[in-house]
């Protein structure tokens, strides 16, 4: 979608925030020049919308040299600072690599990347996907990150993906669990099975979103809730743009329960 039309259908339906798939075949991307990051940025700023995150493809935990993944994230970076937004969202994408290669190398990247993009204000988000798909797995990686780099917390997090986590044998008590700390970036959505990841209204699926706002303090959490509708992998899902009014709502009324209100 053009941005006009992204950022319309956010502020007809009350959703503060959008985040941005950093592909070329999207509008905003790494590969935008000074005055079209402005221009973008202008656009959120005029419609009172916030960038929540850049979500970028680099895979820290991939086998091969370090220099261009980190080349990746800075990239990012820069992006995500020029449009005034604090995150930026990592696979880890160890593949076959064993477990412990691909923790090693996750780990080097993240704390290179960290140094260089927390003076900018920016976050390098771990998604909990793929080879690290549990929170289990991707604590492990940033307790590593911060051992080899004190005060790294400023500069690398985790980002919440509950249908991995989910996919992966945790429930959400277990994830918050295995975080430590309740991470700051939750990307929530709904399925119909493990075996058929079609994305669904929310609350017509399978996903324990009740149990996963619950436990993260309903009104009280203070992180960034996304609804991640991937409808870009899925041609026979339903248009986004209808199901968003009932989407929001779904997610305050569970909000609600969380806190007791």
């Amino acid at each position: 979608m053009d941005l006009q039309t992204v950022l319309g259908l956010a502020t007809t339906h009350g959703y503060q925030g959008v985040e941005l798939r950093a592909h070329p075949e999207e509008p905003v991307h790494p590969g935008l020049d000074t005055g079209q990051r402005a221009a973008a940025a202008r656009e959120f700023r005029d419609a009172g919308v916030v960038v929540s995150a850049v979500a970028g493809y680099p895979q820290v935990a991939a086998p091969g040299p370090d220099e261009p993944v980190l080349a990746e994230i800075r990239a990012l970076a820069r992006l995500a600072h020029d449009l005034g937004s604090g995150c930026v969202r990592v696979f880890p994408g160890g593949g076959t690599a064993p477990g412990e290669e691909a923790d090693a190398a996750a780990v080097r990247r993240l704390a290179a990347a960290a140094r260089e993009t927390a003076p900018l204000g920016v976050r390098v988000l771990l998604e909990t996907h793929d080879s690290h798909r549990r929170a289990a797995d991707v604590a492990r990686v940033l307790a590593a990150v911060r051992e080899r780099e004190p005060g790294s917390e400023a500069g690398a997090g985790p980002l919440w993906d509950l249908m991995h986590t989910w996919l992966g044998g945790e429930s959400p008590a277990q994830s918050l669990a295995a975080f430590g700390a309740v991470p700051d970036y939750v990307q929530v959505k709904d399925i119909a099975s493990a075996e058929d990841t079609t994305p669904l209204p929310l609350g017509a699926g399978v996903l324990p979103l009740r149990a996963a706002l619950r436990a993260l303090g309903g009104h009280r959490y203070g992180g960034w809730l996304c609804w991640e509708y991937e409808k870009r992998w899925y041609e026979e899902a339903a248009p986004l743009g209808p199901l968003l009014a009932a989407g929001r709502a779904r997610l305050d009324t569970l909000l609600s329960a969380g806190t007791g209100d």
